[in-house]
């Protein structure tokens, strides 16, 4: 009977093992799978390089092209982002555009549903967003810091949504964050 139960136990470590590592390795194929991202921002924008870093961080091949400020507006028409959603940089990816700081993580799920869309967009430039965080050095939720008279004075993290654009322009809200 004990040798049994140590021949189960060896057989059940192994294979949680093997599955453990065959998850890994998953994962790891699943990170060389993606798209590569091309950046077009304004140089020098470190917010824009900073994102650009987030992405590497989750496992995106990015290439960061610099353009002047007068070309960028040229470029979002060029990839049909709509004026009242720009932001400083955006970035091309198979074939969507990401307008903004949107997370990595809302553009792996974005590839993964792969809606009939033109993109996504996190207008505006909100703090705490990836590439924003330096302006974010303490706070995990949206909050604003008051001067002596109860006054907004700083703005550490914001609240702020990753829209989902539809081929017809009209978005809806893809992530909250």
């Amino acid at each position: 009977m004990r040798a049994s139960g140590w021949l189960l136990r060896s057989v059940t470590v192994g294979l949680l093992t093997s599955m453990a590592m065959l998850s890994d390795f998953a994962h790891a194929t699943e990170v060389t799978t993606l798209p590569p991202v091309v950046v077009y921002a304004p140089s020098p924008c470190l917010a824009c390089i900073d994102w650009a870093d987030h992405l590497r961080q989750n496992g995106f091949v990015v290439t960061i092209e610099e353009k002047l400020q007068a070309d960028m507006p040229r470029i979002k028409r060029w990839l049909n982002v709509p004026s009242q959603l720009e932001s400083v940089h955006t970035a091309r990816i198979a074939t969507y555009f990401i307008e903004g700081h949107v997370p990595a993580s809302d553009i792996v799920l974005l590839l993964k549903e792969k809606p009939k869309a033109r993109g996504l967009a996190v207008p505006g430039l909100p703090g705490g967003a990836p590439g924003r965080e330096s302006y974010n050095p303490v706070c995990d939720t949206a909050c604003t810091i008051l001067d002596n008279a109860g006054q907004p004075r700083e703005v550490r993290r914001e609240a702020f949504n990753t829209l989902l654009v539809g081929p017809d322009g009209r978005t809806s809200i893809y992530a909250r964050h």
